[in-house]
């Protein structure tokens, strides 16, 4: 338990200054510059020269990077070349829209995919098996942006029940913030659900076969205590890899669900930045996504670290002789 913090380190520093790099590369060497339009097509050169200095454009790129980098670990991400705005303030106020959509699909995946798996496990062979596979199966062909139309036309024209736009902060109205992300969760943890439903059904039916199984039918366990206590555990290592898999999925499918239900999250924010080149905002938006998806990674981590039999030997061990 105790290496798997220096291994997300070790992990999670080279991966963003790569990110980093990268995407300040990419703006550093796109056409669009924001002095020209800040000032517009009929700026003089001297004005264009003064404002470029002003932003720190006039330095060496090597000199621009290491300059936000230092600021960036002091929690300063710049301003807005545009509106002024600090990019800081701007993500506190997006990041809660983007980390509800993203985490109620989570949550919906893992419920309706571990409810199906184990399910579709507890009747292996029998219609409901074969319905959960065939459902799963489907789902897992739809990509989300799919889904989200066929919601909008559904929830939002035919039968409109729910708003297809806007937000609702929770701390406003609970309600109203859950009809608002509600479509779009739901459209992206369909495939999710898919994809651990699968899996979980394909370990549960052979932890099934398993002895100690056995032996605890033997013993005359209850199926339920069998289930929980005995194979669940044991099977849910596999299927907890694939949540891993899919949280950076669901990370940047709200990016997109956010385009298409109007909702004023990270991804309409890096949109908005990349498509006027404001390279503050968009450097603000990427580092932050990239740094949601390390911090899941390293929660999946611990996880299975804990539901690892090896793991959690050792620890009762040392528990034992602390």
């Amino acid at each position: 338990m105790r290496r798997i913090v220096p291994r997300a380190l070790l992990r999670a520093v080279p991966v963003l200054l790569v990110t980093a790099a990268i995407t300040f590369l990419l703006g550093a060497f796109a056409k669009q510059e924001p002095a020209e339009l800040l000032l517009g097509e009929s700026a003089t050169a001297e004005a264009v020269a003064a404002l470029d200095h002003e932003l720190g454009r006039d330095r060496p790129l090597v000199v621009q990077f290491l300059t936000w980098i230092g600021d960036a670990l002091q929690g300063d991400l710049g301003a807005s070349w545009f509106t002024g705005i600090a990019v800081t303030d701007t993500i506190t106020q997006r990041l809660p829209v983007s980390l509800s959509i993203a985490g109620l699909a989570l949550l919906l995946a893992v419920a309706l995919g571990a409810g199906a798996g184990i399910l579709a496990a507890l009747h292996r062979g029998s219609w409901i098996d074969t319905a959960v596979t065939l459902a799963a199966s489907t789902l897992a062909t739809l990509p989300p942006f799919v889904v989200s139309i066929m919601l909008i036309l559904v929830f939002g024209v035919a039968v409109p029940v729910l708003p297809t736009g806007g937000f609702v902060p929770f701390t406003q109205d609970p309600a109203g913030w859950l009809a608002c992300i509600i479509l779009p969760a739901i459209a992206l943890s369909l495939e999710a659900a898919a994809d651990i439903a699968r899996q979980l059904r394909t370990a549960l039916v052979a932890t099934y076969e398993e002895n100690f199984v056995i032996g605890a039918r033997l013993r005359g366990h209850s199926e339920a205590r069998i289930l929980l206590r005995h194979a669940l555990p044991h099977a849910a290592g596999p299927a907890l890899s694939v949540v891993g898999l899919q949280v950076p999925r669901l990370i940047g499918g709200a990016i997109i669900a956010e385009q298409i239900f109007s909702l004023p999250g990270l991804g309409l924010m890096a949109f908005e930045g990349a498509t006027q080149g404001d390279m503050p905002v968009v450097l603000g938006a990427v580092m932050v996504t990239v740094l949601a998806v390390l911090l899941s990674t390293f929660v999946i981590d611990l996880l299975l670290t804990a539901l690892n039999p090896e793991e959690r030997t050792a620890a009762r061990t040392e528990r034992t002789f602390a």
